[in-house]
């Protein structure tokens, strides 16, 4: 793709590429799908909740092209077949937001469900996995893509009680960086954004639906949204094309680390 911009040498315009978004269904994931639409890039939409990709389908194409695909990123053979599914006007992918990602429990090592770790690993490590490999062919043909991995504050320190999805996040920290190495020949960018607390249904998820002790998470601060977040991805990839935010960090003002968040309680 031929590098524009929009008047101005610091912004890249990214009208008419493609998008894949995995986990668009809620989060961080939607946030990023609806700030995408509104610049007329094209999306493929990739969840595991048909009636929210439907929805959202219907509302952001209006403003651009939509193509959903339900899968999970867990199942390899799904994965792959999804992808071969597309038809052309979305086959060429620009851009790749591997966001799927989940926490499950917040228990001492000792008391951990086996089950919440599996469940971790093979979709914060293993998903990714399996979508990036499964993209990445076309984007080293072209000698041309953008991967940008959404990582977390859990990959960059363990916290108490985090020890398994810390593990999972430190390897997406890992795994962008073997990425950004081994396809620097390629000429592919490959960057991670990694939140602090963002106010999803991540906390939800990892109580089980507790939505009292979910809640309790984000009182007494401003947590980040996930439109902050996606404000930031776009910032990243809308950057010239010789400029790769390689890793970035953002939390919000309240938080200075992993255990250390003001609260006015």
């Amino acid at each position: 793709m031929i590098d524009k911009t929009n008047g101005s040498p610091s912004r890249r315009v990214l009208e008419g590429t493609t998008a894949f978004i995995t986990g668009a269904t809620s989060g961080i994931g939607r946030a990023t799908a609806k700030y995408f639409a509104q610049h007329n890039i094209h999306l493929v939409l990739c969840g595991r909740r048909q009636e929210r990709l439907d929805e959202l389908s219907r509302d952001l194409g209006v403003h651009t092209k939509v193509h959903t695909l339900t899968f999970d990123v867990r199942d390899k053979a799904a994965v792959k077949k999804s992808v071969d599914s597309l038809p052309s006007d979305f086959s060429k992918i620009d851009i790749l937001i591997n966001n799927a990602g989940n926490a499950h429990g917040l228990d001492s090592i000792d008391k951990g469900s086996l089950d919440d770790w599996d469940d971790m690993l093979d979709i914060n490590v293993k998903g990714l996995l399996y979508v990036s490999k499964t993209l990445l062919p076309q984007m080293i043909d072209r000698k041309e893509g953008h991967i940008i991995n959404i990582g977390s504050i859990a990959g960059k320190e363990v916290y108490p009680k985090g020890n398994v999805y810390c593990a999972s996040k430190y390897a997406v920290d890992a795994i962008n960086q073997g990425m950004r190495m081994d396809l620097n020949s390629y000429g592919i960018r490959v960057g991670a954004v990694n939140p602090g607390l963002v106010e999803t249904e991540f906390s939800n998820v990892r109580f089980k639906g507790n939505s009292k002790k979910a809640d309790g998470i984000y009182k007494g601060f401003r947590p980040l949204k996930p439109e902050d977040i996606a404000d930031i991805i776009y910032f990243v990839v809308s950057r010239p094309y010789h400029v790769n935010i390689a890793d970035l960090l953002v939390m919000p003002t309240a938080q200075a680390n992993s255990t250390i968040v003001k609260k006015n309680l």
